[in-house]
């Protein structure tokens, strides 16, 4: 009986209902979009992990963010080598360097230096072999597709790095970070761009991988023990992207403030979906009322608000995704940071429906001890 009350009210009243379900609607669209949005911006501070194959980075101890790497000997490689179960390394170099472009004028830039060989693992999935190819030249360089406009550059186009003549010869999709524009180079190319890369043979990182059947916890574990002072440490990707994020997310006033506005659109979600369902509840009192009048239980009415909110709260939810991917497409079109994830929409599903279930008890809640008498004037 309860369901169909409640399906009968909604169908009857749906004027005084459609507020509540635009409201649940809006806040679901204002959870997941600021929701979304976090996760692919924390998640730019560590593109260069995840758009990389490398199972295993090798940095300077104490390395809080993979941006914030500092050089590490060049003679390091040798311990890598003499692991006979690690089956290829490679260098990474970042640095830094000031832009300037034909048409535009000075811009501070990332160099990200790579190994240029086909099968290489730096970046490898953002820089085909195609384009690393492309990159033994010297003097070359590649760039987020995304930041063409910023520097006012084209395929074929020349600029100049600290100086030094470079000329883009590709564009690629998926490295537009948090710091600023990064330029792509091969390793010979970005010690010539950089004075500080270029002054000795020391790397940001080295990277590798291990054979299939390679016993990778106990290589780590030697190599991260060698007795004396650390020269370096290794990271499995997956730790250093992690790390990445966290030192983003809880160490930069950026992330701080990102997530106090989260918070707050998650407080300013749950506020008008409970004000405004309140409302809906409370203006069918009378009705409610005539039920306790016949003799229906409040533990019955309670049934009957808690399948109006469920009502209320999927169709609003539905209008919210409707919404949502509308947001991620045209995120997605301009190639804003947005990761829409399942976990995103559950958790503000779950806070919305939980919402809207406390809303209405909490407005039927002046029916348990009236008179209906009383309520019916």
């Amino acid at each position: 009986m309860s369901v169909s009350i409640a399906r009968k009210t909604l169908i009857h009243e749906w004027r005084r209902f459609l507020p509540a379900i635009v409201a649940v609607g809006f806040s679901g669209v204002l959870m997941i979009v600021q929701g979304a949005l976090l996760l692919g911006i924390i998640g730019s501070n560590a593109l260069y992990v995840t758009q990389s194959s490398a199972q295993y980075w090798v940095g300077f101890p104490g390395t809080q963010s993979v941006d914030l790497g500092r050089p590490i000997s060049a003679g390091i490689a040798t311990s890598l080598y003499m692991e006979s179960n690690i089956s290829h390394v490679e260098r990474f170099l970042l640095g830094s360097g000031d832009w300037r472009g034909a048409r535009r004028g000075g811009t501070s830039i990332n160099i990200v230096g790579i190994d240029a060989r086909p099968r290489s693992v730096g970046l490898s999935l953002v820089v085909p072999a195609s384009m690393r190819d492309l990159l033994q030249q010297s003097g070359t360089a590649l760039m987020d597709a995304t930041d063409r406009h910023k520097l006012a550059v084209d395929v074929g186009d020349t600029a100049e790095i600290n100086g030094r003549r470079i000329r883009i010869v590709g564009m690629i999709e998926g490295l537009r970070g948090l710091g600023g524009v990064n330029i792509i180079t091969s390793i010979d190319t970005a010690r010539s761009l950089d004075n500080a890369l270029g002054a000795t043979d020391n790397v940001t990182y080295y990277l590798y991988t291990v054979t299939k059947f390679g016993p990778e916890d106990a290589i780590r574990e030697r190599l991260n023990n060698p007795g004396g002072i650390p020269r370096f440490h290794v990271w499995s990707a997956p730790e250093l992207a992690g790390m990445s994020i966290k030192y983003w997310l809880l160490e930069s006033g950026a992330g701080i403030a990102f997530i106090f506005a989260t918070i707050i659109a998650m407080l300013v979600g749950a506020l008008v979906t409970s004000q405004t369902l309140m409302a809906a509840v409370a203006g069918s009192i009378p009705q409610y009322a005539t039920l306790r009048a016949l003799g229906v239980s409040f533990k019955g009415l309670r049934a009957i608000v808690i399948e109006q909110a469920a009502w209320v709260g999927v169709l609003g939810l539905l209008v919210g995704a409707v919404f949502s991917t509308a947001a991620a497409l045209i995120a997605r079109i301009y190639s804003v940071p947005f990761e829409l994830r399942t976990s995103i929409i559950l958790a503000a599903s779950t806070v919305v429906l939980a919402v809207a279930f406390a809303a209405g008890l909490f407005a039927l809640r002046r029916l348990q001890h009236a008179d209906p008498a009383t309520l019916l004037r």
